[in-house]
């Protein structure tokens, strides 16, 4: 418990570099071109719903001012990759929009829990 909460801290400390950093892998995961894509286990939408669910989990746990308005960034975000993806011999599919934007809610949900649990944990650091 106190490796985890310990964990909890550090994310809560560096939102901003891993934030940057998700955010970063995600748009180039999205945009580099591909020949083919390639066979990981696991469904497509899943994979929308983990990445955005990351990348939305440091500011929904830290709770920045305006962490809101990041979250509508990162859905609006998502919307625009679809459009771009075709310029860039991939597939914009309005249903990976839809994925990621139950990823960022799923990220939401999952920090709440998070700092519910350390709230009510006895002994907190």
């Amino acid at each position: 418990m106190v490796v985890i909460k310990y964990l909890v801290l550090f994310i809560q400390k560096y939102w901003r570099p891993l934030t940057i950093i998700f955010f970063i892998a995600i748009l180039a995961l999205s945009l580099w071109p591909l020949e083919h894509f390639p066979a990981v286990p696991g469904g497509d939408k899943l994979h929308h719903c983990i990445a955005y669910a990351a990348l939305v989990f440091p500011v929904a746990l830290r709770k920045p001012q305006h962490w809101l308005l990041l979250v509508l960034f990162f859905i609006a975000c998502s919307g625009g990759i679809e459009l771009v993806q075709p310029l860039v011999n991939r597939y914009g599919e309005w249903l990976d929009m839809a994925a990621n934007t139950a990823g960022v809610g799923g990220g939401i949900l999952v920090a709440q829990i998070v700092r519910q649990w350390l709230r009510e944990e006895p002994g907190k650091i």
